[in-house]
């Protein structure tokens, strides 16, 4: 049997160190005079009591290192377990709203999905609002060590190709992951800071830029109001769509910059890719506006650059309904939300990576049909790509369509449309945010479905942030054998 008490062990230290940020909003509604501070601070500190009492507990248990099984158990243990206490104080903050109203938030901050079931953003109180950017702030890092420390060890869709990249081109610079992820969490704060003083440089108010500029870094999507980011329109989208850009990007390559090297960055073909195709697209999308809609170059750039970014980085801000700008640009924003952005970054779905090792796996099963007696290899930045690294790629995409159509059937028997239900499905499973149609779009969000399509969904947010296999393996008998 898998020993649980230093998963639990670790778990209570993550539960103390959430009460503990609940003081931040806490101070924020009792300095505006809201007698809403009330609730953090009862809430943070039975949240901080939990945690003590899971490490009082299981302190006797504490190991200097976990099993895979423990490993496993802890990355998804984690992401169910801390939006229990995270959604407390928003049940307090946000009139009328239910557990599962809270817990579907809670997941979706945490997740860095941005998709929400608060409607009147506008009054909701500022130690809510703060406390929404809060937990995609800590999502943002959260998933970035995951993706460093753990993820590669895993062997999760191909992520296991990393684990030199991530850390053996370090060389003795950085080698090992608790310095990796010590360097990458100042290199999140420095950006956040620089994202918030941009936002204050082009109009925002300091509340407005130190929440967006939180959930912008994490690629999150929360936003202070229903508009989304259509309240901000002209400048701060350039300043987001920059910013956005930045936090698609591995952040240990910001680590190398910061150690004397900015070579890999631009050598990394995930960073090559990524880009290019965001230009590309930007690019398509303007042109069709102007050509089909006959909007004027400045505002169809702009608008096409921060959507299209806000989209493809799973960010899931909108500034503007592009489903009114035609079905063109409406089936592009559902499938570039599949893309994702590159791994060991805030973003989520599927990431650029894959879709590189899957394409040259198909370049050279081509070229194999066409001469079967050659040796063709998949590579990868110049590299051999390992036989597993290429099977957990294939099947991770495998999966994620299942999961995605079983989701969307899901939905569809609980009652949602077509657009709504498949959209949804893809919006919750790739983390992106909005979804398409009338009721969870761009212009719409997700308060009037009903509980089981909430529970769903928060379900569906969990699985794809992780990765999907670090959540099913746990489902297997093999997993729980000793």
């Amino acid at each position: 049997m898998i020993d649980p008490r230093p998963v639990l062990f670790v778990i209570g230290i993550l539960i103390a160190g959430l009460g503990a940020v609940m003081l931040l909003p806490m101070l924020a509604d009792l300095l505006a005079g809201n007698g809403n501070w009330g609730a953090f601070a009862i809430c943070g500190f039975l949240t901080m009591l939990t945690g003590a009492g899971l490490i009082l507990g299981c302190r006797e248990a504490r190991r200097p290192g976990l099993s895979i099984q423990q490993t496993f158990l802890l990355t998804t243990l984690t992401w169910v377990i801390l939006p229990i206490f995270a959604a407390m104080p928003m049940m307090a903050g946000a009139p009328g709203a239910s557990f599962t109203d809270a817990y579907f938030e809670a997941v979706s901050g945490l997740t860095t999905t941005g998709s929400t079931v608060f409607t009147g953003l506008e009054a909701l109180p500022q130690g809510t609002r703060l406390w929404r950017g809060l937990l995609q702030w800590l999502g943002g890092i959260g998933i970035i060590v995951v993706a460093i420390a753990f993820l590669p060890s895993m062997k999760v869709g191909g992520m296991q190709y990393f684990r030199s990249e991530g850390f053996d081109t370090m060389g003795k610079i950085l080698p090992r992951a608790a310095e990796i992820a010590g360097s990458v969490f100042w290199v999140y704060l420095i950006f956040t800071f620089a994202c918030l003083l941009a936002y204050e440089a082009v109009g925002m108010s300091f509340f407005d830029a130190t929440v967006h500029a939180m959930t912008t870094i994490s690629t999150g999507g929360f936003a202070n109001y229903d508009a989304s980011f259509g309240v901000f329109q002209g400048r701060p989208e350039y300043v987001a769509s920059v910013f956005m850009l930045l936090a698609s990007l591995p952040f240990v390559r910001y680590v190398q910059i910061l150690a004397g090297t900015a070579r890999p960055l631009f050598r990394d073909p995930q960073v090559r890719a990524f880009l290019g195709i965001v230009a590309g697209l930007v690019v398509v999308v303007a042109l069709y506006r102007m050509i089909t809609l006959g909007d004027d170059p400045e505002p169809a750039l702009r608008e096409a650059l921060f959507n299209i970014t806000s989209i493809i980085s799973g960010t899931g801000f909108a500034s503007v309904d592009y489903m009114q700008w035609g079905n063109f640009p409406v089936a592009l924003f559902f499938f570039i939300g599949l893309l994702g952005g590159c791994t060991g970054s805030t973003c989520c779905s599927i990431k650029i990576f894959r879709f590189q090792i899957a394409l040259s796996a198909i370049s050279s099963q081509i070229r194999t049909i066409h001469s079967p007696h050659g040796v063709f290899v998949p590579r990868y930045d110049g590299r051999p790509v390992p036989r597993d690294v290429i099977d957990s790629v294939m099947a991770f995409f495998v999966l994620f369509g299942f999961t995605l159509a079983a989701l969307s059937v899901v939905l569809g028997l609980l009652g949602l449309n077509t657009i709504t239900a498949v959209s949804g499905a893809a919006t919750a499973l790739a983390n992106v945010g909005p979804g398409l149609g009338s009721i969870i779009g761009p212009a719409g969000n997700f308060a009037t479905l009903d509980a089981p399509v909430k529970w769903v969904l928060s379900a569906a947010m969990l699985i794809g942030r992780l990765e999907i296999f670090a959540v099913y393996v746990l489902f297997t008998t093999r997993f729980w054998r000793d």
